[in-house]
């Protein structure tokens, strides 16, 4: 089975053992990964033996003891485990059945997708309030989009202009390249001139903190939410000032990371846990499905799977013309 991971600062094609079907995991014969190139960038410049990739749709191979909602032959999309590779073992809350109406390219960005939801949970607004997107590379795209389906105020900064483009494509209003910018719109954009209800910090630079830029954003008591792998240092003034909040969106919701969840597959109760990542993923698949959401929109690539590690390298002379990437796995 071909597999693609880092190798001393770059990607390669390597050749793994096929996976074993294990009890609570599918196992799926992957027909498109979707790249989230900021967070790969940064394994590959910083861990040597990297597996790449968590975001793929693909066809059923076989189910393991317990696995019930999905059966051989089924196009699911999968999240959770490395997916650059022709077979995923896909815990099994996290192998989604793909609607009718949903292409395989589409539903290769539910991993992101669940991403995307759990980070607006995570601001906790309420019909009509404000959001600002710092950054919007396919992970704030994807969270601008489904902000402005469910009527929340959406304002995009990115210094590229090919992505500020794209909202207001979409219909957004509000898409600056500048700091500065933000500030003046915000006496435009949000109810009264007072701020935004939350700023979802999307940007990937473990170097930097835009935290304390953040907050002059906020109105009172509003909420930054940090989704990007970035730096987190804050003035405390700055943050007592507006008794504002900082939180950390943790990947695909609750079950990211737990044992019981993923690896054992015990479900949280409904009536206790009411999003799940799972059901994340299955609420993106369906905005995708109704056409509340346009996910075709924002591919701006699709790569063969041996052409995915050159496109990295591409990608870094070439940032500002690419933007949804699907990596094909069969001609």
């Amino acid at each position: 089975m071909r597999a693609i991971k880092s190798r001393n600062g770059t990607a390669v094609v390597v050749d793994l053992p096929e996976p074993e079907i294990k009890p609570q995991y599918v196992k799926v014969k992957i027909q498109y990964s979707s790249v989230s190139i900021g967070t790969e960038l940064l394994m590959i410049r910083t861990n040597p033996e990297a597996a790449l990739g968590y975001s793929a749709a693909g066809v059923v191979l076989q189910v393991g003891e317990g696995v019930t909602h999905v059966r051989p032959g089924d196009r699911v999309a999968c999240y959770g485990t490395p997916a650059h590779r022709e077979v995923m073992l896909s815990p099994k809350h996290l192998a989604v059945k793909i609607p009718d109406g949903v292409s395989m390219q589409e539903a290769a960005f539910s991993g992101i997708g669940a991403i995307a939801i759990h980070a607006l949970r995570q601001a906790d607004l309420t019909f009509g309030e404000s959001v600002v997107v710092q950054g919007v590379g396919i992970l704030g795209q994807i969270i601008a989009a489904i902000a402005h389906a469910s009527n929340f105020r959406v304002i995009g900064l990115d210094p590229i202009a090919e992505r500020r483009e794209k909202l207001l494509e979409a219909g957004i209003r509000y898409a600056y390249k500048s700091a500065d910018e933000i500030s003046e719109s915000l006496k435009i954009a949000t109810i009264g001139g007072k701020g935004a209800d939350a700023v979802l910090v999307c940007a990937s630079n473990r170097s930097h903190s835009h935290i304390d830029t953040a907050i002059g954003w906020l109105r009172d008591r509003g909420k930054i939410v940090v989704v990007g792998d970035t730096g987190c240092d804050f003035n405390r003034d700055l943050l007592f000032a507006k008794e504002a909040s900082v939180h950390i969106s943790r990947a695909g919701g609750p079950g990211r990371y737990e044992a019981d969840y993923e690896q054992l597959g015990f479900d949280y109760p409904i009536g206790y846990i009411r999003w799940t990542e799972g059901r994340n993923i299955g609420d993106f698949l369906r905005m995708i499905d109704e056409r509340r959401i346009d996910i075709a929109s924002l591919i701006t690539d699709e790569v063969s799977f041996e052409a995915l590690p050159e496109l990295y390298e591409r990608y870094e002379r070439e940032p500002n013309k690419m933007l949804g990437i699907v990596v094909r796995f069969h001609d």
